[in-house]
């Protein structure tokens, strides 16, 4: 017999994951000072060492200014905080504070796909555009396994993105196909539906090749569309 490994969570992660999501809600608002870290130890019950991890982590994503011997103040993370903030947030198990974050995932991951399919036609190199013909046939060589075409798609997006010359849209590429932000809260016949559109995945490669620049960001986006709002949820537990 064998059992599935226990989840383990560090204190720090927990308290880490509480005080976010406070934040993040607004029941903690802009320049309004945390509790003391002896007051969030008594209050979440662990030791400070606890506390001080998390409150570190808050000031990396950009959630709170921490001040040595001062308060800790909150900050407005809608001005402050980056990508890497949602990528927590779509990793925690908890009921997530943002509740459109699904939606907005794919938002961006449908723009950032279609401008780098029309960057990709004007500027990729002979090579770049062999490499993405390349990767559409192993894309379509992987059918019916759902596991290998989503696979192969994302290593045809890579070259797709990397054929666009634009770095900033690559490093988001990496944030976004790290974990559970690789393809958002896409529901399963949504995302089984467009792994299974080889024909549409082929003609995005053929254009990119004959540098239709609109016509590759036409088809992209129309490979990318968001679906509705009803189906697109964030995780709850």
């Amino acid at each position: 017999m064998t059992f599935d490994p226990i989840a383990r969570h560090s204190v720090s992660d927990q308290v880490f994951g509480r005080l976010r999501d406070a934040v993040v809600s607004g029941r903690y608002t802009a320049e309004e000072p945390l509790p003391s870290e002896r007051e969030l130890a008594t209050l979440f019950g662990v030791n400070r060492h606890a506390v001080r991890e998390a409150l570190r982590r808050l000031q990396q994503l950009g959630l709170v200014r921490v001040s040595q011997g001062g308060a800790t103040k909150v900050l407005d993370w809608r001005s402050t905080a980056g990508l890497d903030l949602a990528m927590t947030l779509a990793g925690a198990q908890d009921v997530l504070p943002v509740a459109t974050l699904g939606r907005d995932v794919l938002e961006m991951r449908a723009c950032i796909g279609a401008d780098a399919a029309r960057l990709c036609a004007l500027r990729a190199e002979p090579a770049a555009r062999e490499a993405i013909a390349a990767a559409v046939e192993a894309y379509g060589k992987a059918a019916p396994d759902l596991d290998r075409m989503g696979a192969a798609d994302r290593d045809l997006w890579r070259r797709i993105v990397e054929g666009s010359g634009n770095i900033a849209y690559l490093l988001a590429f990496n944030s976004l196909t790290a974990g559970t932000l690789a393809i958002g809260s896409v529901p399963a016949h949504r995302r089984t539906a467009e792994l299974l559109d080889v024909t549409a995945h082929r003609n995005l490669s053929e254009l990119i090749a004959a540098g239709d620049a609109p016509g590759a960001e036409a088809a992209a986006r129309a490979l990318l569309a968001v679906p509705v709002l009803d189906e697109v949820r964030s995780p709850r537990r």
